[in-house]
């Protein structure tokens, strides 16, 4: 066979972008996902494949703090699945700050819902900061810290 023949074959073939494995800023960003998603469903069993489920976590939030995965879970159930009936977190602008065994993200995020009481449709946006360690292989989210944004932000 002509080699001019099988370059140009080559060459017309589809190329498909190599894929590089995940780093572990992608790791991180993949958890703030889940974290949404654990949001978006009022989910206890997801928020539990994001958090660790330690004492010695909190989240900072506007109704109030949560010391403890007892406590946290509560946020998911008694805040978002009890106030909400529908719900929507959309995490952008994310920054992941990584250091050996530890990492940091902070991002804005917009949150829409609807009120159980009253049908009322809820618009905010805020921003918010995570810490995350290393427990063995994978990465655990280990506190909270989310405000609302300041009026004309």
């Amino acid at each position: 066979m002509n080699p001019k023949f099988l370059i140009a074959l080559v060459l017309l073939l589809p190329c498909r972008p190599q894929e590089r494995p995940p780093t572990e800023a992608d790791r991180i960003r993949q958890l703030i996902a889940n974290y949404a998603a654990a949001v978006d469903a009022a989910d206890v069993r997801l928020a539990a494949q994001v958090w660790d489920n330690s004492p010695d976590v909190s989240f900072i939030h506007p109704l109030g703090q949560a010391h403890g995965w007892e406590e946290v879970k509560a946020f998911f159930t008694d805040i978002m699945g009890g106030m909400f009936s529908e719900r929507k977190l959309t995490p952008r602008d994310i920054r992941v700050h990584m250091y050996r065994d530890s990492a940091w993200s902070e991002f804005n995020w917009h949150f829409s819902a609807t009120q159980k009481k009253d049908g009322a449709n809820v618009q905010t946006d805020g921003r918010e900061t995570q810490i995350y360690r290393r427990d063995r292989n994978h990465w655990v989210l280990v506190h909270v810290h989310y405000s609302t944004m300041p009026p004309g932000r």
